[in-house]
């Protein structure tokens, strides 16, 4: 069962990423302030729920939120900061787009920085503790899974449609066999043979 909320009667925000762990695209995160009035039986962190159900869940958390923001940050980005600082960039970034401001922050996993003397709490599997943060989780792998389709269509040999950038066996021949594209992530092992030399 979530839990409303972590700090009560003032306005909190819930922010979380997806994409940290793919070969290509960008990492994307949301962050969203919910209404005290907020219920959907379907919600729950991004990873327990299916793609129809998350699908159907977008527009009705975009309908029932008071705001919510949304940051990709593309690969160029994450081979310069490394790929923590970029999904803590991408949240800050969708924070910075909520309107009114909120008071406090809960963000998903145990990392963050701090942004506008605003407090927060990092909380390991928030996505599963708090409504907030299960709702962002939903935004952030719902706007991500979009934007990987329709570079899909730039680069359909790399089947993104479907593996959305993971690393799967798919993935990896595909990199073995066409090499790699813009949307890459040059810093991340692309290959598993990638850092051995044949001498």
């Amino acid at each position: 069962m979530l839990s409303k909320c972590y700090t009560d009667k003032i306005i909190e925000c819930g922010t979380d990423e997806a994409g940290r762990g793919c070969l290509a695209g960008p990492v994307t995160a949301a962050a969203i302030i919910l209404p005290e009035s907020f219920n959907l039986k379907l919600l729950n962190d991004s990873k327990k729920v299916s793609e129809k159900n998350r699908a159907k869940l977008k527009p009705l958390i975009i309908d029932q939120a008071v705001s919510f923001g949304v940051t990709h940050i593309e690969p160029q980005i994450i081979d310069e900061i490394n790929i923590l600082n970029a999904s803590i960039l991408a949240m800050q970034e969708s924070i910075l787009k909520l309107v009114p401001e909120p008071q406090h922050i809960i963000v998903d996993g145990n990392r963050f920085k701090p942004l506008k003397n605003i407090p927060y709490t990092t909380i390991i599997k928030g996505d599963s503790k708090y409504m907030s943060i299960a709702a962002a989780s939903i935004l952030a792998k719902t706007y991500r899974d979009a934007y990987m389709d329709k570079i899909h269509e730039e680069f359909p040999m790399y089947n993104w449609k479907q593996n959305k950038g993971y690393p799967t066996k798919e993935h990896r021949e595909a990199i073995r066999k066409y090499g790699i594209t813009k949307y890459h992530r040059k810093s991340f092992r692309l290959l598993p043979e990638q850092l051995t030399l044949d001498i």
